[in-house]
C-alpha cells in the first residue's frame, strides 16, 4: 500500500485509491511472476547456464509432502480517477494463472524425472494434490472516505469483478503407491504397478482436444473488500486548508486490512472423473500418450464424478501497517498468506526506492529484494538480492510495469477575506479577523459592547467600566458595589452602604483607648496595648466610611507645657500605629489637650 502505487494498489486493497496522491493513474501494462518450492535449493543464476543438472547440483530437501507453486499476473490497460473529493473509481483488466502442487513425495518425483530407480521397487506417492487455473478479470472498484474526525481518518473500498475462465485442472490422489518391476533381459518390458485412487478434473476433455477451447460460458464473479485507517496528528480534520492538501501525505501511521478474491468460476465444458489406479503399465504406454489426460483415459478405469467443474479464486487476507518515519522515509509491514514482509523505503512523487525483507513459510527461507519506481516505470523483486548470494534459493519473483500518472497539484495560497492570513492558516477564511484570533473576528457573546477578548464576563452583559461584568451587591444592603463605600459590610443607603457609627460604637472605641498604656513621660506605646489597638483597627475597618479623631490627655502632674506636648505626641503615636495597620490617613486626625479637659478632679490621686 505505497503512496504512489496508483491503480495497482486496488488489487491488494480497494480502499487505497480514495484520497490518493493521484488525480488519475493509467496503467499501460504491469506483470508479476513468482515461483517457489521446498524441494530444490539452487544458486539461482546458475540455473540458466547450459547443462545445469538439478539432480546433481541442486540442494535437495525431499519429504513425503513437498510443495511447489507458480503464479503469473498480468495487468492490462487500467485506470483510476477521482469522481469527487472523497470518492474514487478504478477500472482494470487482468489476466492470471497459477499452479499449486502440495503433498507430493519429492524423492519419487525426482527419481521418475531422472529415470533413477533409487526409491524403487516400491515407492509411496501418498495423497498428492495439484490444481492449476488461468482466467481473465474485468474489475471495477469504488472507494470512499467513511469517517474524518480530528486526527482519525477511515476509508473503505469494494471491487466487483467479472471472471472469464480459460483453463483449469485439478488432481486429488489418495494412497497412491508405485512399484517398478525391472526386466533385465528386455528392459522395454519393465513395468510399473500402481495402486490407490484419484479424482482428476479439467476445464475441458483434453484427451480428445489438447488445444485450449475458449468458452465464453465458463465464467464467474468475484469481490474484494478493504478498509484503511490513518492516524493524522498534524493534519486534523478541522484544519481550514485540509481539502487543499490533496498532494500531501497526511498520515503518520496507516493500517490496512482487506480480503481479496472472494468468488469462483464455473467451467461449462468441464469434466471430472474418479480413477482406480490399480493397474500395471509400461514406460511405452506413457510415452505413446500425447498428454497426461490421454494417458489417464487409456490406462485406468474411470468413473464420471457428478458435479460441475468449479474453480474458486485464491482467497487471501492482507494486513498492512505503514509508518511515516520522517519526511519521505517509510517503513511498511505486510502480511499475506504464508509471507511476512518488512520494507523500508524512500518515496517521493517521481521516485521510490525500497528494500523488502520477507520470510516465506512456504520455503522456510528469508528473502531480500530491491525495487525502483521512476514515475512512469517500475521494476523490482522481493528475492533478487538473496538469490544473488544464496546457494540454495527456493523461490524467485519479479514485477515490472509502465504507467502514466496524473498527480494532485498543490493548491495556490489564498487569502479570501483579505485579513493578511492565508486560508491554509485561517480558521475563518471567508470572514476577516485579526491574526491573533486565528483570522476570525472577535465576538461579543453577551452584546454588552465589550469584546470577548476584553470581557471578564463574556456570557453576561455588563458595563465596560466593570470589565464587561454586571455590578454586584456583595453585602446585600441594596447599594451596588460600585457605589458602596463598604462593599463587604452591610450598611444603609443613607450612609452609602456603610453601617452607622452609633454611641455604642464610640463607647467601644473609648473603652479600648482607655486601656492603651505609654511609657512614663513618653509617647511610646507599651506592648501590652497591642490587643486593644487591634480592636480599634477592626472597628474602624467595619465602619470604613467614618472619620475618627484621636485625642490625647494628661493629668495635672508636671509642667503644663510639657504635658500639652506629650498629649499631642501620644495621640499622634496611636494615629501612626493605625495608619501602619491599614487605616487610611485621610480618615484620621489627632490632637492633644494636656490638662485642659480632665474627666475627673486632679486634686486627688484617684482623680489624677
Amino acid at each position: 500500500m505505497r503512496q504512489y502505487a496508483g491503480v495497482q494498489s486496488v488489487l491488494y486493497n480497494p480502499a487505497s485509491i480514495a484520497d490518493s496522491r493521484f488525480k488519475a493513474d493509467i496503467n499501460l501494462f504491469s506483470i508479476s511472476s513468482a515461483v517457489g518450492n521446498d524441494m530444490y535449493g539452487v544458486k539461482f543464476f546458475d540455473v540458466f547456464k547450459n547443462g545445469y543438472d538439478f539432480d546433481l547440483e541442486a540442494k535437495k530437501d525431499f519429504s513425503n509432502a513437498n510443495n511447489a507453486v507458480l503464479n503469473t499476473d498480468f495487468m492490462g490497460p487500467s485506470v483510476m480517477f477521482n469522481i469527487a473529493p472523497k470518492h474514487s473509481l478504478a477500472i482494470y483488466t487482468r489476466a492470471r494463472a497459477f499452479v499449486n502442487v502440495i503433498d507430493v513425495n519429492g524423492q519419487v518425483i525426482n527419481d521418475i524425472t531422472k529415470d533413477n530407480k533409487t526409491t524403487f521397487p516400491t515407492a509411496t506417492l501418498g495423497s498428492p494434490n495439484a490444481v492449476g487455473n488461468s482466467w481473465g478479470e474485468l474489475g471495477i472498484s469504488y472507494a470512499a472516505v467513511l469517517y474524518q474526525q480530528g486526527q482519525h481518518f477511515l476509508k473503505g473500498g469494494i471491487t466487483a469483478k467479472y471472471l472469464q475462465g480459460v483453463a483449469n485442472y485439478h488432481f486429488q490422489g489418495t494412497g497412491i503407491t508405485m512399484a517398478y518391476n525391472e526386466d533385465l533381459v528386455l528392459p522395454q518390458n519393465s513395468t510399473y504397478t500402481t495402486t490407490g485412487t484419484a479424482i482428476y478434473g479439467s476445464s475441458q476433455d483434453f484427451a480428445t482436444n489438447s488445444d485450449i477451447d475458449f468458452d465464453s460460458k465458463s465464467r464467474g464473479f468475484g469481490v474484494d473488500l478493504g478498509l484503511v485507517y490513518e492516524w493524522r496528528p498534524e493534519y486534523t480534520a478541522d484544519r481550514a486548508d485540509i481539502n487543499d492538501l490533496r498532494e500531501v501525505n497526511k498520515y503518520k501511521l496507516r493500517f490496512g486490512v482487506s480480503v481479496t478474491d472472494l468468488g469462483s468460476m464455473k467451467y461449462d465444458k468441464g469434466v471430472r472423473n474418479g480413477y482406480d489406479l490399480n493397474r500395471v503399465f509400461t514406460q511405452a504406454d506413457y510415452d505413446n500418450s500425447d498428454n497426461f489426460d490421454e494417458f489417464m483415459k487409456n490406462n485406468f478405469v474411470s468413473t464420471p464424478v457428478n458435479g460441475e467443474v468449479k474453480s474458486y479464486l485464491p482467497t487471501a487476507l492482507h494486513a498492512d501497517v505503514d509508518w511515516n518515519i520522517h519526511n519521505k522515509f517509510y517503513l511498511n509491514v505486510n502480511s499475506i498468506a504464508n509471507r511476512v514482509s518488512l520494507t523500508p523505503r524512500f518515496e517521493s512523487k517521481w521516485f521510490s526506492f525500497y528494500v523488502p525483507v520477507s520470510y516465506m513459510d512456504y520455503s522456510k527461507q528469508a528473502q531480500v529484494g530491491v525495487g525502483l519506481r521512476t514515475g512512469v516505470f517500475f521494476i523490482g523483486s522481493s528475492s533478487v538480492v538473496s538469490n544473488a548470494i544464496s546457494k540454495s534459493s527456493k523461490a524467485a519473483d519479479v514485477h515490472l510495469g509502465m504507467k502514466i500518472p496524473f498527480y494532485q497539484k498543490k493548491a495556490k495560497d489564498q487569502d479570501q477575506d483579505g485579513d493578511g492570513l492565508l486560508d491554509k492558516d485561517d480558521k475563518c477564511p471567508t470572514v476577516a479577523g485579526p491574526i491573533e484570533n486565528g483570522g476570525c473576528p472577535w465576538e461579543d457573546q453577551d452584546k454588552d459592547g465589550v469584546l470577548d477578548k476584553d470581557d471578564k464576563c463574556p456570557t453576561v452583559a455588563g458595563p465596560a467600566e466593570n470589565g464587561g461584568c454586571p455590578w454586584l451587591d456583595t453585602d446585600g444592603d441594596g447599594v451596588l458595589d460600585k457605589d458602596d463605600l463598604c462593599p463587604k459590610v452591610k450598611g444603609t443607603l443613607a450612609n452609602k452602604g456603610c453601617p452607622e457609627v452609633t454611641k455604642e460604637v464610640i463607647k467601644k472605641l473609648n473603652d479600648f483607648s482607655k486601656s492603651i498604656l505609654f511609657d512614663s513621660s513618653k509617647a511610646t506605646i507599651k506592648a501590652e496595648s497591642n490587643d486593644k489597638l487591634e480592636g480599634i483597627v477592626n472597628v474602624m475597618n467595619e465602619y470604613s466610611n467614618a472619620n475618627f479623631k484621636l485625642e490625647g490627655h494628661t493629668d495635672s502632674t508636671g509642667n503644663v507645657t510639657k504635658n500639652l506636648q506629650l498629649s499631642k505626641d501620644r495621640a499622634a503615636a496611636v494615629k501612626d500605629y493605625l495608619i501602619a495597620n491599614g487605616i487610611s490617613a485621610n480618615r484620621l486626625s489627632s490632637e492633644g489637650y494636656g490638662i485642659t479637659k480632665p474627666i475627673a478632679s486632679n486634686k486627688t490621686a484617684e482623680g489624677r
